[in-house]
């Protein structure tokens, strides 16, 4: 019998790492990765060491959010991520030519353990994941690999998605995953029940995105930031 190595190598190359917190969400078009992105922004801009991973084989894009483009890691005994606004930046997006990637079920997984495996993160305060979208094998093996992952959950102001929230949630707790809090996004300001905290809806935001020193100065950055800060991360 083959026993994987990979396991204890994720566990050394996140050694150094404070915190990782896992910003999730299980509906397309929430706005999970503007928010990891921006979050990432934030926490590097108050002067704390940190990285982004953007683990989204579906849909990677916070390459797009940052506005990082020309970059790709160093490989020096594993790969060593760019640095972007202060941010040590991964994203999956540098080996796939930014195309869909064509991978199924166990193949996303390995792929990512494979990312997880080979990144070299060295000395962080935070680890931001961009999270596979939903509770699949992507998203539960990130969550086994990442041990001590908070999760951030991001949500909108539907009936659906909250359905959605609830019972991923509960199945994260029973896993024993701890769950930082629930940021609303695209809310009309009223802070909804089980929510650490809204973001409301920002027309700005669109215009802001490519543009890290813009991004940052918009509405929806300062409601994050309040977020962040109910949620321990600032």
């Amino acid at each position: 019998m083959t026993i994987d190595p990979r396991p204890s190598v994720i566990a050394e190359r996140l050694k150094g790492v404070k915190r990782v917190i896992a910003v999730t969400g299980w509906k397309g078009g929430i706005g999970k990765s503007v928010t990891a992105s921006t979050l990432a922004l934030l926490l590097a801009k108050q002067g704390y060491r940190t990285g982004l991973f953007d683990l989204d084989f579906a849909g990677a894009s916070d390459h797009l959010v940052l506005g990082a483009k020309g970059l790709f890691p160093k490989e020096e005994k594993g790969l060593e991520p760019p640095v972007f606004e202060g941010v040590k930046f991964m994203s999956v997006v540098f080996f796939s030519e930014n195309k869909a990637v064509p991978l199924r079920g166990a193949n996303v997984s390995d792929a990512i353990i494979e990312l997880l495996a080979i990144t070299q993160w060295g000395e962080l305060d935070f680890l931001v994941l961009d999270m596979p979208p939903g509770i699949n094998d992507a998203a539960l093996d990130v969550m086994r690999f990442a041990k001590g992952a908070e999760v951030l959950a991001v949500t909108v102001p539907s009936v659906l998605a909250h359905d959605v929230l609830e019972r991923s949630l509960a199945l994260y707790r029973r896993l024993g995953v701890p769950v930082l809090g629930v940021v609303e996004n695209m809310s009309d300001g009223r802070r909804p029940a089980g929510a650490c905290a809204a973001i409301r809806r920002d027309p700005k935001l669109e215009a802001a995105l490519g543009r890290p020193a813009a991004l940052l100065k918009t509405a929806f950055a300062r409601d994050l930031r309040r977020a962040a800060a109910k949620a321990g991360l600032a």
